[in-house]
Order: structure tokens, then C-alpha cells, then sequence
């Protein structure tokens, strides 16, 4: 296998008419997408749910994992006839999709949106678009030698929260934003499940300031309409991975299970079993892995600076063990502060998106929540329905994510652990890529 394999008119007559008629029976053209990556996320976000509410302007038309038993599963999942590959570049030979979902593991995301852009395909990725410089330069080229277009999924913008927040700051409600202070909290459940997954290497994810943080490093690109241009971090890993005096390979046959908080039941969630545990003795991947494994090489625990090239400042952190569960984000602005919090846990919740004007009065912002099912708290809908119906719609708070929004989120985040690695010191967005 390659690399890639690896992981006028009508005219007005009577024949015109009846081919007319054929059309309008058939309906308008469907979207012919690929997948490629079969696991939850490929299944359970891009797959299931699309073929559920979206078959009317998408069909399914191929999907393909490195992993047999796990492509036959999905397929299976999803109840498409759709056929099976563990070949990219035969499926797209093969089917020739319009578009190529690529839901892999991050590291391997820049390997499929080139190769999908080489073969005639438009790109459809989910975040982050890339885990290195090397790979988004890559990318960038491949867009500009081949014409073809790549999106990039940042459901994070789509929450009701996520746009009232860039409603309000278009708006300059609190005049003109100077700082910002993101805090992500993960706590002991969400937090713990990337360290059980393939996520632990550096090599898989370009760790979390790649794979998580790049949702909220999007967001703050998004609401400050700016671009970064200079980077520095600290990270550490101080709690999971070689911080505790026993470990075990996974869960299911742990000798510590008993002693272990961390314990966790994978058997207990249908999906995955069929998309993991059934699917092992393909490539041995342990959906249940220990999160003590002393080959963890990720961080934990994260404290970003980012400067834009309006002269906002933004101050990023993320822990991953806390005993709640949530967000807290602030502008401070030359006429007052913008506070979104969401947390909870332990029997208690907060969730407000407050306004503080300056000599003036704080009020909590009435929000309008949208009643949309799906995944995200409706998010994943939501992006869905820009993605594949809306696409040349009007976007008034600029909800779409192109290819420069995918680089520069990613960027953040890989500038952010090129800086822990040379000990805090700032990382210039443009001394990785050329954009």
C-alpha cells in the first residue's frame, strides 16, 4: 500500500419536455461523498446523521478504513449499500465522489485532503486540518496547484452561545476588544477519555493544543477577526500517563481495576463495541487503553499567549483532570467586558453570557436557544445544514471555514507546542508558513 492507502437549456419540444420530466422526477443532483475514517466520529457524526437527515442533497457513495473489520461495521451502522474500501486511492478511482469526508486520525487528515484534491475531489476535513507545519504547507499547495476547494468543520462556531457572542462584538458592544481570557476546563471523564485514545502521542494528535484546542482557537480567530501572528506556551504533562505508581494495558483486564477511579467499561456503549472491540485483532487498537500508559507524550496541563495582528492579546489555558466540566471566555473591550461561562458537575450548573458596559449597568444576555437535534447540542446539525444545503446561502456572522481558517487555528496550536518544546519562547505564525 502507499502512504495514502495506509491509514444550454431546454428547448421547447416534446423530447425536450419528457427529459425534462425525468429530471424533475429524479430531483436535483446529490452530493456524491467519500469517507474515509470509519471510526465515531465517521460514523456516528458524518455518517449515520447524514444519511438520517441529509439523503435528499448527499449520498454515501464509498467509505474506507485501514481497519476491514471497522469499515464493515460502519457501513453496517449506517444501513447504506455503500462500498467498502481499505484502499484510498481505489475508492476514489472506483466511485469518483464529488467530495471526500476525511474523519482519520489527525495526524494522517493532511495524507487524504491532498491526495483527494490530486484525484479531482473537493475536501470536506475535520479539525484540526493538520498537526505539523510541513503538512499545512502541504496542504496550502496542493489547494493552489489543483483548484479544488477544502472546508474545514469547526461545529464550535454553531452553538447559540458561540454566534450571540460574535453578534454582540460585531456590534461593538463593548467597543473595540483589546484582551481576551479563554479557559477550558475538562474534567476526569472527558478529560481522561484522549488519554485512553490514540490521542496520547504527539505523533497521533500534535496534542491537544491540535486536536481540542484548535475548535477554540478557531472560535477566538472568528469572533476577534484577526489573524495571529506570534505564539508562546508552557505545557506539561503533570497527572496522567507516567504520574501514578500502577497501570495496566486497558481497562477490561486491569489487576487494579478495583483501586483504579479510572476505571472504565467500554462493553457498556454499544457503538463501540461494534466499532472497536470487535474490530481489535485488525490492528490491536484499544479503545479502553490505560490512561497511565508511561508512553503518553502529550500535555495535560496548557497555558498559551497569542498576539493578532490587531494588537489583541489572548490568554488561553487548558486542564484536563478537573472536577467539573466547562468553558469560561471574557473580552475585555475600550467599553466594557463580554463574559460567556458554561460549567458544571457535581450537582451544580452556571451558564450565562453576561454584558458589563463601562460606568454602566451588567446584564445577562437573553439567548434564544435552537431546538435542533443532533450532536453538540445541535451543532453538528447545524454545520451539516450550512456544509450541504446552504453552501452559496447568505452568512452574515461568517460561519463558514475555509482552508486559511483551518491553517491558522491549527497553526496556534502547533506554534503553541513548538514553543513548550523550546522552553516558552514565542513562535512567529509566519515562520512556520507561508500564507
Amino acid at each position: 500500500m502507499s502512504d495514502v492507502s495506509r491509514r444550454n437549456f431546454l428547448i421547447a419540444s416534446g423530447g425536450a419536455l419528457v427529459g425534462s420530466a425525468a429530471v424533475t422526477a429524479q430531483g436535483p443532483k446529490r452530493l456524491r461523498l467519500a469517507i474515509v475514517g470509519t471510526g465515531d466520529r465517521g460514523t456516528h457524526t458524518w455518517g449515520k446523521p447524514v444519511v438520517a437527515g441529509f439523503s435528499d442533497v448527499v449520498e454515501i457513495v464509498g467509505l474506507c478504513d485501514l481497519n476491514g473489520k471497522r469499515v464493515k461495521a460502519s457501513q453496517a451502522i449506517m444501513g447504506i449499500p455503500a462500498p467498502v474500501f481499505t484502499d484510498f486511492d481505489r475508492m476514489i478511482r472506483e466511485i469518483k465522489p464529488d467530495a471526500v469526508m476525511v474523519t482519520t486520525v489527525d495526524a494522517t487528515h493532511y495524507r487524504y485532503v491532498i491526495r483527494a484534491l490530486e484525484l479531482g475531489c473537493d475536501a470536506i476535513t475535520e479539525k484540526p486540518m493538520c498537526t505539523e507545519e510541513s503538512q499545512c504547507q502541504a496542504i496550502l499547495d496542493a489547494q493552489k496547484r489543483t483548484g479544488r476547494k477544502v472546508t474545514v468543520t469547526f461545529n464550535a462556531r454553531h452553538s447559540p452561545d458561540a454566534k450571540k457572542i460574535k453578534q454582540l462584538l460585531m456590534e461593538k458592544a463593548v467597543g473595540d476588544v483589546v484582551s481576551v481570557d479563554f479557559h477550558e476546563y475538562l474534567d476526569t471523564s472527558h478529560g481522561a477519555d484522549y488519554f485512553r485514545r490514540w490521542h496520547h502521542l504527539k505523533e497521533n494528535s500534535g496534542t491537544l493544543l491540535c486536536h481540542k484546542a484548535s475548535h477554540h482557537f478557531d472560535q477566538a480567530n472568528w469572533w476577534i477577526d484577526s489573524k495571529p501572528v506570534e505564539v508562546s506556551a508552557y505545557g506539561e504533562l503533570k497527572f496522567y500517563g507516567r504520574n501514578n505508581k500502577f497501570r495496566g494495558t486497558h481497562c477490561r483486564n486491569c489487576p487494579f481495576r478495583q483501586d483504579c477511579k479510572f476505571q472504565w467499561d467500554v462493553t457498556r456503549v454499544p457503538q463501540y463495541v461494534k466499532l472497536y472491540v470487535e474490530c481489535e485483532s485488525e490492528d490491536g487498537y484499544l479503545r479502553d487503553a490505560c490512561v497511565w500508559r508511561e508512553n503518553t507524550n502529550i500535555y495535560d496541563t496548557m497555558s498559551v499567549r497569542v498576539k493578532y495582528e490587531n494588537g489583541v492579546l489572548m490568554t488561553y489555558t487548558a486542564n484536563t483532570y478537573l472536577p467539573y466540566e466547562g468553558q469560561s471566555i471574557s473580552f475585555n473591550g475600550t467599553l466594557g467586558r463580554l463574559d460567556g461561562i458554561a460549567f458544571g458537575g457535581g450537582g451544580f450548573m452556571n451558564r450565562e453570557v453576561r454584558l458589563t458596559r463601562s460606568f454602566g449597568k451588567s446584564e445577562v444576555v437573553q439567548i434564544e436557544r435552537e431546538r435542533r437535534r443532533g450532536g453538540h447540542g445541535g451543532a453538528d446539525t447545524a454545520i451539516q445544514e450550512l456544509i450541504f444545503r446552504n453552501q452559496d446561502g447568505p452568512d452574515p456572522l461568517g460561519l463558514r471555514a475555509d482552508l486559511y481558517a483551518g491553517a491558522r487555528s491549527s497553526l496556534i496550536g502547533i506554534a503553541a507546542y513548538r514553543s513548550i518544546e523550546r522552553g516558552g519562547v514565542p513562535v512567529k505564525i509566519d515562520s512556520l508558513v507561508k500564507l
